[in-house]
């Protein structure tokens, strides 16, 4: 279990250059997902009755909530670097419906940029958060 939790929360061993890179891609793309997930966190939270797709036939209230736990809570631990293999999961999973299934009868166009931000998110999920991050400060002060 212990070696588990070291290799989920391991934010790699790579050069500076790539360190700078991951740094720059998750904090960027973090971003990115926080502005998609602001409107749907003040939907979730407003007065408004919910109006969202129901791709996997869970309701459209648990739809909207983890599209919000995904591209807000989620978005916030990639930009800072905490958990970050964890966190990319479902962001992931949230662009994989987005471009698979909400989209699925809509043009390639339509599916390009979930389908790229999904694929953005898989790489960040097998190569970690990299040296600049709060997983590397955690690592770090971990007693072995």
């Amino acid at each position: 279990m212990k070696q588990l939790i070291n290799n989920m929360l391991s934010p790699g061993t790579y050069p500076t250059h790539v360190n700078i890179a991951l740094l720059i891609l998750r904090v960027v793309v973090g971003i990115f997902m926080l502005t998609h997930g602001i409107g749907k966190f003040q939907s979730l939270f407003g007065s408004e009755p919910i109006q969202f797709f129901d791709p996997l036939g869970i309701g459209p209230t648990p739809s909207l909530a983890l599209a919000v736990f995904a591209e807000v809570f989620c978005a916030i631990l990639l930009i800072f670097g905490l958990a970050t293999r964890l966190a990319a999961i479902p962001l992931l999973t949230t662009m994989l419906v987005a471009g698979i299934i909400v989209h699925a009868n809509d043009p390639f166009s339509a599916k390009e940029l979930p389908l790229t931000f999904g694929l953005i998110h898989l790489t960040i999920a097998i190569i970690g958060a990299g040296r600049y991050s709060i997983d590397q400060l955690l690592m770090k002060n971990r007693t072995p």
